[in-house]
């Protein structure tokens, strides 16, 4: 598979096969991204994978829980510009039609929005946590080194599903995973799997914008 074909295949599952994820082919991966890039080098993403019983108890946890507040941070600015809540509301209606759930079905979205936390039955959840002590930009590194994780995820054949909303329970995600609250931030999980590509969830449309309105070239 070339990188072309990982990109355009890469996408956030949301139903899994019942089994397993070899330990040692995730090493594998996880091997393979630490060669992603990172501002001055300083590789600043930590992270635990957990599978098995701690998996599920840290789902029974936080289904038992109501989100921490203070937050551990700001998921969506309170001033989203319009423009870009358009570009998400874009995606969840083709989501939550291949779902079966009306788009004005609130109790039915809210409910399915529970599956978040028992990582949509994927057997593995990868947790990414931030340094406290550095700067706001080195978020952007983590995040680079998420997308080169998610595309050798595809490469084996695995799948993930990115999940900011597991950061409603970073504290019990910190304790599940014998993380420093003091030292680092919680900022998002990803859930690991084999996808199931039968069920509809894992096959709607994904809308993007145009080239054109993301990027200006001058001087060609």
């Amino acid at each position: 598979m070339n990188v072309s074909d990982a990109v355009a295949n890469r996408r956030s599952i949301r139903v899994f096969e019942d089994r397993p994820v070899d330990l040692a082919l995730l090493r594998k991966v996880l091997e393979k991204a630490q060669m992603a890039p990172s501002s001055m080098n300083l590789q600043p993403w930590h992270a635990v994978v957990l599978t098995a019983e701690p998996l599920a108890a840290l789902s029974a946890a936080m289904k038992a829980s109501k989100p921490q507040k203070p937050a551990e941070y700001e998921m969506v600015a309170k001033e989203t510009p319009a423009q870009y809540l358009a570009r998400r509301e874009a995606i969840m209606g083709p989501r939550m039609e291949s779902l079966g759930i009306a788009r004005d079905d609130m109790a039915g979205r809210n409910a399915y929005g529970l599956k978040n936390y028992e990582f949509f039955g994927a057997p593995a959840c990868l947790f990414t946590f931030v340094p406290r002590a550095l700067s706001a930009n080195n978020w952007a590194s983590v995040g680079l080194w998420y997308q080169t994780v998610m595309l050798l995820l595809v490469e084996t054949g695995l799948a993930s599903c990115p999940q900011e909303s597991l950061a409603f329970y970073a504290s019990l995600v910190k304790q599940a995973c014998g993380v420093d609250d003091g030292e680092y931030l919680f900022w998002c999980g990803m859930a690991i799997g084999w996808p199931d590509m039968s069920a509809p969830v894992n096959n709607y449309a994904r809308p993007r914008v145009s080239l054109d309105e993301s990027v200006k070239f001058i001087g060609f």
